[in-house]
């Protein structure tokens, strides 16, 4: 099974352009499910316990038929066409018992159909298994975002007075005037902004560009960092950074999504809204915003780099809330 994996995960890189992040999560996902197979969970039984060999009559230990039957089943490679349904199943329960919570759960399982049906199409399983095991119930959260009037507590905090401060600013704007993810964001170059026309060329999932408008505001703060983009880097000789990276740490390196997201939450708390939202709260909250202003679903749809539309469309529950604020306050007899 673990040379099925690689070729999948081959397949995903080459065929598929899956990020990185996705890489890593099939990895571990698929990893996780052998090592639960090979623990003895394969045809939906119970994951195998060590056991203590008990002495004979003679001093000497022995083993049941059944015990030394399912140790030789351990050590024989586990074959993807040996899985059923069963063992997903028990691979499921087991994930429960460990206290996996429903939205881990359900990822590894969409992993599990994933892979299965890349066997199919290979022709190495004649059916997927996965596909019969149904996916946990999520419960039905509306995205968190900010009000407008927090949007701008927060842009009002970093002070662009110095280097670090001036690309702080440059990345918040640039969140919440594009609603661009972390990942993209961190990816960006420098070569990807176009100060003339307020656009940015964004790489997003399975390696697809969009372009994405910016704001005169998310622009000027661009450009007020770029002109101190040198003098953030710190023990480098004056001159072009080694990086292509748009926004840089203070060895002139990529700023990372973790170093991003932390700067995030410093101006969350600084600005007194709290840390009610991760980063993806502002890309939640520039299609909320959108939304409320008029903007149309398909619209939305394309700037944020959803592939479906009902990805969007869950933004209409929090226009909702809003028309329904609306409408207590405005309508005499709300």
């Amino acid at each position: 099974m673990l040379e099925q994996i690689e070729a999948f995960l081959l397949y995903l890189q080459a065929e598929r352009a899956a990020s990185p992040h996705t890489l890593k999560n099939y990895t571990i996902d698929l990893q996780q499910f052998r090592a639960f197979l090979r623990a003895g969970g394969i045809h939906g039984s119970e994951p195998v316990v060590s056991r203590v060999e008990r002495p004979a009559g003679n001093g000497s230990t022995e083993r049941t038929a059944d015990e030394v039957e399912q140790r030789d089943a351990l050590r024989r490679a586990i074959d993807a066409t040996e899985i059923d349904v069963l063992a997903i199943r028990a691979f499921v329960v087991d994930l429960h018992r460990r206290g996996i919570g429903r939205s881990s759960i359900a990822r590894k399982l969409a992993t599990l159909r994933s892979f299965f049906r890349y066997l199919c199409r290979e022709g190495i399983v004649g059916a997927n298994p996965a596909k019969l095991v149904p996916t946990p119930k999520l419960p039905k959260r509306l995205p968190a975002h900010l009000t407008v009037d927090e949007v701008d507590r927060l842009l009002a905090s970093p002070i662009e007075q110095n280097p670090p401060g001036a690309r702080d600013l440059a990345i918040l704007e640039l969140f919440y005037a594009s609603g661009i993810r972390l990942s993209e964001l961190t990816g960006l170059n420098v070569r990807d902004v176009d100060m003339r026309e307020g656009l940015v060329r964004v790489t997003g999932k399975g390696n697809k560009e969009r372009i994405v408008p910016v704001g005169s505001k998310a622009t000027a703060a661009l450009r007020r960092y770029l002109d101190q983009r040198i003098d953030l880097v710190q023990g480098t000789k004056r001159g072009a950074p080694e990086s292509a990276a748009l926004f840089l740490n203070r060895l002139g390196g990529r700023l990372s999504q973790r170093s991003t997201a932390r700067i995030v939450l410093k101006y969350l708390n600084q600005s007194g809204v709290g840390p009610k939202i991760t980063p993806h709260g502002l890309r939640h909250s520039y299609a909320t915003h959108l939304l409320q202003a008029g903007a149309d679903l398909r619209s939305i749809q394309e700037l944020l780099g959803h592939a479906r539309l009902s990805t969007t469309q869950r933004y209409t529950h929090v226009n909702l809330d809003h028309l329904m604020e609306v409408y207590d306050k405005a309508h005499p007899r709300a």
